[in-house]
C-alpha cells in the first residue's frame, strides 16, 4: 500500500496492518500459512500443466475432488503431507516442490 494511502486510512481512524498483524499470527504460523499458500499454488500450477481436472488428481491420491480444491486453497484443513504426495503424483520433481518451499519463505 503507498504511503500517503496508509496515512490516509489512518488519519480517519483505521488501523493499518499485514494479515498475520490482525489475526495475531507469529513467526511460524505466519511461515506455515505461506508454505501452505505456495504448495497450493504449485498444486494448481501443476495440475493445469499436466491437463488434468481436480478429479482425475483426487483418483491418483486416493482422495476426492473436493479436497484437491482445498489443497489448491491451501486449506489448513488439509496435511502438508497429503499436498506434497499430490505434487508428487503429479510428477513435480522433489526440486519443483522444493522451490514452491523456498518461494514461501521469501
Amino acid at each position: 500500500m503507498k504511503r500517503a494511502r496508509q496515512k490516509e486510512l489512518e488519519a480517519r481512524g483505521w488501523r493499518v496492518g499485514s494479515a498475520a498483524e490482525f489475526l495475531g499470527l507469529d513467526a511460524v504460523e505466519q511461515a506455515l500459512v505461506e508454505l501452505r499458500l505456495g504448495l497450493g499454488k504449485t498444486l494448481r500450477e501443476q495440475r493445469t500443466r499436466s491437463g488434468l481436472t481436480q478429479t482425475q488428481v483426487a483418483r491418483r491420491i486416493g482422495s476426492s475432488q473436493s479436497r484437491v480444491a482445498k489443497m489448491e486453497a491451501a486449506d489448513a484443513s488439509v496435511s502438508l503431507d497429503l499436498m506434497i504426495r499430490a505434487l508428487l503424483a503429479l510428477e513435480a520433481k522433489p526440486s519443483e516442490i522444493a522451490v514452491a518451499i523456498e518461494r514461501a519463505r521469501r
